[in-house]
């Protein structure tokens, strides 16, 4: 019996639609801030070729192994996930040989290391600490946003305080774009203030300390002013959501305005390092 058209692709293409934008802003970013330094963009095509196939490499074989809900069960589905893993395997491969070739870009090895830890830990949480699920997605897109001082240092040849700096600010966006959602989701029926309040004690305390660590930045001068400023409109939405009037809950309605703030977010960290 064959597949439905949407099951199909759903065994082949990563369905979660906000690791996207969690994974190619901070390519972008780091690539902007290596370009910003004069350097070329040649080296950006391994690896963007390799962390594109890597990412989607994921959803196949989770549907293979039957790791996930949305698993392979027929045989025509067997083949399908088989041929996408061997295709994609095989992209990423080639693309990662291209990457290291003549033992270049040696640094990248230290940052794959922190991204598979990344994710091993993830898939450790999600088994042994089910409803830890903000925690787990937050180390998720710690391995995600790891390609930000990737593409930094295959520009730039140089895994240095700015690389990491770039990973710092891109994470700590994802984390909150993150626990925002959570949030929204877990409080999808609190009508008053106080519910919203009681529901996002949490949310609001990593707000703080969130601005907390952007101000220290500044104040030390190991980041910029006009960095900081890049998570205005996050920081704004986050609040004023404990204020605003009741509205039901649209998942992807609210999904597209956190795809817009990751697009925001990613355009004016690009014109902080164009200006700093």
């Amino acid at each position: 019996m064959s597949s439905a058209p949407g099951r199909r692709l759903s065994l082949i293409f990563p369905r979660e639609h906000g690791a996207w934008g969690i994974l190619l802003v901070p390519l972008v970013t780091g690539a902007s801030a290596g370009l910003l330094a004069g350097q070329t963009a040649w080296p950006l095509v391994p690896l963007t070729i390799t962390v594109l196939g890597l990412f989607w490499l994921r959803t196949p074989l989770e549907s293979w192994m039957g790791t996930v809900p949305t698993k392979a069960r027929s045989s025509s589905e067997f083949e399908l996930v088989r041929s996408a893993v061997l295709i994609l395997g095989t992209i990423s491969a080639a693309a990662l040989f291209w990457l290291f070739w003549g033992w270049r870009n040696r640094g990248l090895l230290w940052i794959g290391t922190i991204s598979a830890a990344a994710f091993v830990a993830q898939a450790i949480i999600r088994q042994i600490w089910r409803k830890a699920r903000t925690v787990a997605q937050i180390i998720g897109a710690a391995g995600l946003t790891a390609v930000a001082p990737a593409s930094y240092a295959v520009v730039t040849g140089h895994l240095n305080g700015e690389a990491w700096s770039l990973w710092f600010l891109n994470l700590a966006f994802a984390a909150n774009q993150i626990h925002f959602v959570q949030l929204r989701i877990r409080g999808a029926h609190a009508m008053s203030r106080a519910e919203k309040f009681t529901l996002g004690r949490n949310f609001i305390m990593a707000q703080v300390i969130l601005i907390a660590f952007l101000a220290a930045g500044c104040a030390s001068r190991a980041l910029s002013w006009y960095a900081a400023m890049a998570f205005l409109p996050v920081l704004w939405r986050g609040f004023a959501w404990f204020f605003s009037a009741f509205k039901p809950l649209a998942i992807r309605a609210l999904g597209k305005r956190e795809l817009m703030h990751a697009i925001v977010f990613g355009g004016l960290l690009i014109l902080a390092l164009a200006f700093s």
